[in-house]
Protein backbone atom coordinates (compact mmCIF):
# COMPACT_ATOMS: atom_id res chain seq x y z
CA UNK A 1 0.00 0.00 0.00
CA UNK A 2 1.54 3.41 -1.04
CA UNK A 3 1.88 5.96 1.12
CA UNK A 4 0.85 8.65 -1.32
CA UNK A 5 -3.02 6.98 -1.28
CA UNK A 6 -3.14 9.00 2.87
CA UNK A 7 -1.96 12.15 1.13
CA UNK A 8 -3.88 15.39 1.02
CA UNK A 9 -3.59 19.48 0.55
CA UNK A 10 -3.32 21.49 3.69
CA UNK A 11 -3.17 25.14 3.42
CA UNK A 12 -1.01 26.41 6.13
CA UNK A 13 -3.26 28.52 7.58
CA UNK A 14 -5.99 25.99 8.69
CA UNK A 15 -2.96 24.37 11.23
CA UNK A 16 -4.08 25.86 14.80
CA UNK A 17 -0.95 27.59 16.49
CA UNK A 18 -3.16 28.33 19.56
CA UNK A 19 -5.62 26.74 21.90
CA UNK A 20 -9.21 28.06 22.11
CA UNK A 21 -10.34 30.37 25.00
CA UNK A 22 -12.83 27.49 25.56
CA UNK A 23 -11.99 23.90 25.63
CA UNK A 24 -14.93 22.55 24.20
CA UNK A 25 -15.75 25.57 21.99
CA UNK A 26 -13.81 23.76 18.79
CA UNK A 27 -16.00 22.53 15.57
CA UNK A 28 -16.87 18.50 15.48
CA UNK A 29 -17.46 16.58 12.46
CA UNK A 30 -19.25 14.01 12.89
CA UNK A 31 -18.21 10.86 10.28
CA UNK A 32 -20.62 7.23 10.00
CA UNK A 33 -18.35 4.88 9.26
CA UNK A 34 -21.28 2.56 8.10
CA UNK A 35 -22.59 5.05 5.72
CA UNK A 36 -20.27 7.70 5.07
CA UNK A 37 -22.50 10.91 6.31
CA UNK A 38 -20.83 13.73 7.00
CA UNK A 39 -22.14 16.17 9.69
CA UNK A 40 -20.91 19.34 10.67
CA UNK A 41 -21.60 20.16 14.49
CA UNK A 42 -20.03 21.78 17.88
CA UNK A 43 -18.26 19.75 20.09
CA UNK A 44 -20.69 19.73 22.71
CA UNK A 45 -22.96 17.72 20.63
CA UNK A 46 -20.83 14.93 21.04
CA UNK A 47 -23.61 14.23 24.06
CA UNK A 48 -26.08 13.53 21.66
CA UNK A 49 -23.67 10.47 19.68
CA UNK A 50 -23.17 9.18 23.14
CA UNK A 51 -25.64 7.06 24.71
CA UNK A 52 -26.26 5.45 27.95
CA UNK A 53 -23.64 2.41 28.68
CA UNK A 54 -21.25 3.45 26.31
CA UNK A 55 -17.85 3.57 28.03
CA UNK A 56 -15.48 6.55 26.85
CA UNK A 57 -11.45 5.44 27.27
CA UNK A 58 -9.57 8.26 28.02
CA UNK A 59 -5.55 8.09 27.91
CA UNK A 60 -4.43 9.78 31.41
CA UNK A 61 -0.92 10.31 30.55
CA UNK A 62 0.45 13.91 31.50
CA UNK A 63 3.16 15.73 29.17
CA UNK A 64 6.48 16.89 31.20
CA UNK A 65 8.12 19.85 30.12
CA UNK A 66 10.64 17.93 27.38
CA UNK A 67 12.29 20.37 25.85
CA UNK A 68 15.24 21.38 27.21
CA UNK A 69 17.78 24.11 25.90
CA UNK A 70 21.89 24.34 26.96
CA UNK A 71 25.27 24.00 25.45
CA UNK A 72 27.87 21.58 25.27
CA UNK A 73 30.64 22.26 28.34
CA UNK A 74 33.55 21.91 25.70
CA UNK A 75 32.75 24.56 23.38
CA UNK A 76 29.43 26.40 24.60
CA UNK A 77 27.62 25.99 21.39
CA UNK A 78 23.93 25.52 22.19
CA UNK A 79 22.15 22.60 22.00
CA UNK A 80 18.82 21.27 22.80
CA UNK A 81 17.22 17.58 24.09
CA UNK A 82 13.54 16.63 24.09
CA UNK A 83 13.67 14.13 26.09
CA UNK A 84 10.96 10.91 24.60
CA UNK A 85 11.33 8.64 27.69
CA UNK A 86 13.05 7.47 30.62
CA UNK A 87 14.67 3.80 30.19
CA UNK A 88 15.89 3.17 34.08
CA UNK A 89 16.82 5.83 36.48
CA UNK A 90 18.57 8.87 34.96
CA UNK A 91 18.85 7.31 31.47
CA UNK A 92 16.31 8.99 29.18
CA UNK A 93 16.35 8.48 25.70
CA UNK A 94 16.19 12.07 23.56
CA UNK A 95 16.38 13.54 20.50
CA UNK A 96 19.52 15.78 20.07
CA UNK A 97 19.37 19.42 18.00
CA UNK A 98 21.99 19.83 16.45
CA UNK A 99 22.57 15.44 16.46
CA UNK A 100 26.10 16.22 14.34
CA UNK A 101 27.45 17.48 17.52
CA UNK A 102 26.56 14.76 20.51
CA UNK A 103 29.18 12.29 20.01
CA UNK A 104 29.22 9.52 22.74
CA UNK A 105 31.29 11.60 25.46
CA UNK A 106 29.99 14.53 24.91
CA UNK A 107 28.70 16.79 28.10
CA UNK A 108 26.12 19.20 28.31
CA UNK A 109 24.99 21.88 31.07
CA UNK A 110 21.13 23.01 31.58
CA UNK A 111 21.14 25.98 33.97
CA UNK A 112 23.10 27.74 36.22
CA UNK A 113 23.16 27.39 39.84
CA UNK A 114 24.80 30.89 40.08
CA UNK A 115 28.75 30.18 40.77
CA UNK A 116 29.14 28.96 36.87
CA UNK A 117 27.66 25.49 37.73
CA UNK A 118 25.22 23.63 35.68
CA UNK A 119 21.96 23.04 37.64
CA UNK A 120 21.70 19.65 35.38
CA UNK A 121 24.56 18.20 33.67
CA UNK A 122 23.79 15.62 30.99
CA UNK A 123 26.25 13.18 29.04
CA UNK A 124 25.88 11.36 25.87
CA UNK A 125 26.41 7.19 26.79
CA UNK A 126 24.70 5.93 22.42
CA UNK A 127 24.15 7.54 19.45
CA UNK A 128 20.40 5.79 17.99
CA UNK A 129 19.20 6.56 14.67
CA UNK A 130 17.63 9.65 13.16
CA UNK A 131 19.30 12.48 15.77
CA UNK A 132 18.19 10.02 18.89
CA UNK A 133 20.63 10.00 21.51
CA UNK A 134 20.92 7.75 25.20
CA UNK A 135 21.65 10.54 27.71
CA UNK A 136 22.55 9.86 31.51
CA UNK A 137 21.87 13.05 33.95
CA UNK A 138 23.79 14.17 36.78
CA UNK A 139 22.01 16.61 39.51
CA UNK A 140 21.39 17.01 42.84
CA UNK A 141 18.05 17.08 44.18
CA UNK A 142 14.96 16.22 42.53
CA UNK A 143 14.75 15.53 38.90
CA UNK A 144 11.13 16.75 38.00
CA UNK A 145 11.39 19.69 39.89
CA UNK A 146 14.31 20.59 37.75
CA UNK A 147 12.66 19.81 35.03
CA UNK A 148 9.30 21.68 35.64
CA UNK A 149 12.25 25.12 36.47
CA UNK A 150 14.67 24.48 33.03
CA UNK A 151 12.37 22.93 30.64
CA UNK A 152 9.50 23.74 28.14
CA UNK A 153 6.13 22.01 26.67
CA UNK A 154 7.19 20.13 24.01
CA UNK A 155 4.96 21.67 21.36
CA UNK A 156 5.16 19.77 18.30
CA UNK A 157 7.36 21.54 15.36
CA UNK A 158 4.24 23.03 13.25
CA UNK A 159 3.53 24.80 16.09
CA UNK A 160 5.36 28.31 15.98
CA UNK A 161 3.11 30.67 18.40
CA UNK A 162 4.63 30.40 22.14
CA UNK A 163 2.29 28.79 24.72
CA UNK A 164 1.09 30.91 27.67
CA UNK A 165 -0.46 28.60 29.55
CA UNK A 166 1.42 25.18 30.21
CA UNK A 167 -1.89 23.24 31.26
CA UNK A 168 -3.79 24.04 27.56
CA UNK A 169 -1.44 21.58 26.41
CA UNK A 170 -2.41 18.59 29.35
CA UNK A 171 -6.28 17.37 29.44
CA UNK A 172 -7.68 18.26 32.54
CA UNK A 173 -7.50 14.60 34.07
CA UNK A 174 -3.39 14.26 33.09
CA UNK A 175 -2.09 11.96 35.96
CA UNK A 176 1.00 9.92 34.66
CA UNK A 177 4.34 11.90 34.46
CA UNK A 178 6.32 10.81 31.13
CA UNK A 179 4.88 11.52 27.83
CA UNK A 180 6.80 13.62 25.35
CA UNK A 181 3.52 14.91 23.19
CA UNK A 182 -0.39 15.15 24.66
CA UNK A 183 -3.27 13.23 23.70
CA UNK A 184 -4.49 15.97 22.01
CA UNK A 185 -8.16 14.36 21.31
CA UNK A 186 -8.28 15.06 25.21
CA UNK A 187 -7.53 18.44 25.08
CA UNK A 188 -11.49 19.37 24.37
CA UNK A 189 -12.79 18.15 27.64
CA UNK A 190 -13.48 20.25 30.58
CA UNK A 191 -14.32 18.36 34.03
CA UNK A 192 -18.13 20.03 33.64
CA UNK A 193 -18.37 18.39 30.21
CA UNK A 194 -17.10 14.91 31.68
CA UNK A 195 -19.67 15.42 34.10
CA UNK A 196 -22.41 15.98 31.85
CA UNK A 197 -21.76 12.98 29.61
CA UNK A 198 -21.50 11.14 33.09
CA UNK A 199 -24.82 12.40 34.44
CA UNK A 200 -26.28 11.07 31.06
CA UNK A 201 -25.06 7.71 31.77
CA UNK A 202 -21.76 7.39 30.06
CA UNK A 203 -18.91 5.53 31.71
CA UNK A 204 -15.45 6.50 32.36
CA UNK A 205 -12.30 4.14 31.73
CA UNK A 206 -8.82 5.18 31.56
CA UNK A 207 -5.77 3.95 30.32
CA UNK A 208 -1.99 4.89 30.40
CA UNK A 209 -0.08 5.31 26.89
CA UNK A 210 3.22 7.65 27.13
CA UNK A 211 3.61 9.69 23.56
CA UNK A 212 7.09 9.12 22.58
CA UNK A 213 9.42 9.47 19.18
CA UNK A 214 6.50 8.15 16.89
CA UNK A 215 4.76 11.30 17.25
CA UNK A 216 7.79 13.60 15.66
CA UNK A 217 9.34 10.96 13.14
CA UNK A 218 7.33 11.10 9.88
CA UNK A 219 7.08 8.28 7.26
CA UNK A 220 10.31 7.32 5.37
CA UNK A 221 9.20 4.79 3.24
CA UNK A 222 7.05 4.44 0.33
CA UNK A 223 5.12 1.40 1.09
CA UNK A 224 3.01 1.76 4.46
CA UNK A 225 3.58 -2.21 5.21
CA UNK A 226 7.20 -0.90 5.85
CA UNK A 227 6.91 1.66 8.42
CA UNK A 228 8.38 0.67 11.93
CA UNK A 229 6.75 2.42 15.06
CA UNK A 230 8.77 3.41 17.36
CA UNK A 231 8.04 1.49 21.04
CA UNK A 232 5.87 3.27 23.53
CA UNK A 233 4.81 2.78 27.55
CA UNK A 234 1.20 1.61 28.28
CA UNK A 235 -0.66 0.75 30.99
CA UNK A 236 -4.06 -0.57 31.76
CA UNK A 237 -5.22 -1.50 35.60
CA UNK A 238 -7.66 -4.09 36.70
CA UNK A 239 -10.52 -1.31 37.92
CA UNK A 240 -10.43 -0.14 34.16
CA UNK A 241 -10.22 -3.60 32.56
CA UNK A 242 -13.41 -4.31 34.37
CA UNK A 243 -15.27 -1.25 33.33
CA UNK A 244 -14.81 -2.11 29.62
CA UNK A 245 -14.88 -5.70 29.88
CA UNK A 246 -18.80 -5.48 31.32
CA UNK A 247 -19.38 -2.81 28.31
CA UNK A 248 -18.31 -5.50 26.21
CA UNK A 249 -19.87 -8.23 27.76
CA UNK A 250 -23.11 -6.31 27.67
CA UNK A 251 -23.33 -5.03 24.18
CA UNK A 252 -22.08 -1.29 24.69
CA UNK A 253 -19.64 0.52 22.47
CA UNK A 254 -16.21 1.07 23.37
CA UNK A 255 -15.41 4.70 22.68
CA UNK A 256 -11.30 5.87 22.07
CA UNK A 257 -10.53 9.10 23.29
CA UNK A 258 -7.10 9.93 20.84
CA UNK A 259 -5.42 7.32 18.51
CA UNK A 260 -3.24 6.67 21.71
CA UNK A 261 -6.30 5.62 23.36
CA UNK A 262 -6.74 3.23 20.52
CA UNK A 263 -3.48 1.84 20.07
CA UNK A 264 -3.42 1.39 23.65
CA UNK A 265 -7.04 -1.15 23.54
CA UNK A 266 -5.76 -2.57 20.90
CA UNK A 267 -2.61 -3.43 22.23
CA UNK A 268 -3.97 -5.14 25.38
CA UNK A 269 -6.80 -6.85 22.84
CA UNK A 270 -4.28 -8.65 21.14
CA UNK A 271 -2.64 -9.59 24.12
CA UNK A 272 -5.43 -11.51 25.25
CA UNK A 273 -6.69 -12.69 22.20
CA UNK A 274 -10.02 -11.02 21.97
CA UNK A 275 -11.01 -12.92 25.05
CA UNK A 276 -11.77 -10.53 28.61
CA UNK A 277 -8.60 -8.55 28.68
CA UNK A 278 -7.18 -7.91 32.25
CA UNK A 279 -4.78 -5.42 33.67
CA UNK A 280 -1.17 -5.29 32.27
CA UNK A 281 1.48 -3.40 31.02
CA UNK A 282 4.19 -3.42 28.73
CA UNK A 283 5.45 -1.74 25.32
CA UNK A 284 3.46 -1.27 22.11
CA UNK A 285 4.57 -0.33 18.77
CA UNK A 286 1.33 -1.49 17.47
CA UNK A 287 0.84 0.15 13.97
CA UNK A 288 -2.87 -0.10 12.70
CA UNK A 289 -3.80 1.13 8.99
CA UNK A 290 -6.39 0.08 6.21
CA UNK A 291 -6.93 -4.05 6.61
CA UNK A 292 -6.52 -4.24 10.56
CA UNK A 293 -9.68 -5.68 12.43
CA UNK A 294 -10.42 -3.93 15.21
CA UNK A 295 -10.83 -6.08 18.31
CA UNK A 296 -12.05 -3.34 21.01
CA UNK A 297 -12.47 0.00 19.77
CA UNK A 298 -16.31 0.64 17.84
CA UNK A 299 -16.33 4.66 17.49
CA UNK A 300 -13.25 7.20 17.95
CA UNK A 301 -12.87 11.11 18.87
CA UNK A 302 -9.75 12.49 17.45
CA UNK A 303 -8.37 15.32 15.81
CA UNK A 304 -7.23 16.03 12.26
CA UNK A 305 -4.45 14.65 11.25
CA UNK A 306 -0.87 15.56 9.00
CA UNK A 307 -0.91 14.20 5.63
CA UNK A 308 0.69 10.93 5.17
CA UNK A 309 1.25 10.19 9.03
CA UNK A 310 0.46 7.24 10.61
CA UNK A 311 -2.77 8.48 12.40
CA UNK A 312 -4.41 9.31 9.31
CA UNK A 313 -3.64 5.30 8.43
CA UNK A 314 -5.06 4.51 11.63
CA UNK A 315 -8.70 6.55 11.30
CA UNK A 316 -8.67 5.20 7.97
CA UNK A 317 -8.30 1.75 9.16
CA UNK A 318 -11.55 2.37 11.03
CA UNK A 319 -13.65 4.46 8.74
CA UNK A 320 -12.11 3.66 5.05
CA UNK A 321 -9.25 5.30 3.46
CA UNK A 322 -12.26 6.68 1.24
CA UNK A 323 -14.71 8.15 3.70
CA UNK A 324 -11.57 9.62 5.18
CA UNK A 325 -10.32 11.31 2.47
CA UNK A 326 -13.50 12.72 1.66
CA UNK A 327 -14.15 13.91 5.15
CA UNK A 328 -10.49 15.61 5.06
CA UNK A 329 -11.11 17.29 2.25
CA UNK A 330 -14.79 18.69 3.63
CA UNK A 331 -12.77 19.42 6.40
CA UNK A 332 -10.31 21.57 4.24
CA UNK A 333 -13.48 22.84 2.59
CA UNK A 334 -14.98 24.27 5.51
CA UNK A 335 -11.74 25.17 7.36
CA UNK A 336 -11.57 23.10 10.36
CA UNK A 337 -9.06 23.71 12.45
CA UNK A 338 -5.70 21.14 11.75
CA UNK A 339 -3.73 19.32 14.57
CA UNK A 340 -2.83 19.62 18.12
CA UNK A 341 -4.99 22.65 18.94
CA UNK A 342 -7.58 22.33 16.08
CA UNK A 343 -10.95 20.86 15.76
CA UNK A 344 -12.23 17.16 16.85
CA UNK A 345 -13.78 14.42 14.54
CA UNK A 346 -16.09 11.40 15.80
CA UNK A 347 -16.14 8.69 14.09
CA UNK A 348 -19.01 6.07 14.97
Amino acid sequence: MNVELFDFELPEHLIAQTPLAERTASRLLALNKQTGEIAHRSFTDLAEYLKAGDVLVLNNTRVIPARLTGMKRDTGAKIELLLLKQLEGDRWEALAKPAKRMKVGAELWFGDNGSGEPLLRAVVEDEGEMGSRTIRFQYEGIFQELLDRLGEMPLPPYIKERLEERERYQTVYAKHEGSAAAPTAGLHFTKEFLQQLVDKGVKLAYVTLHVGLGTFRPMSVDKVEEHEMHSEYYELDEQNAEIINEAKSSGARIVAVGTTSSRTLETVAGRFEGGPIEACSGWTDIFIFPGYTFKLVDALLTNFHLPKSTLVMLVSALAGRDAIMKAYAEAVREEYRFFSFGDAMFIY
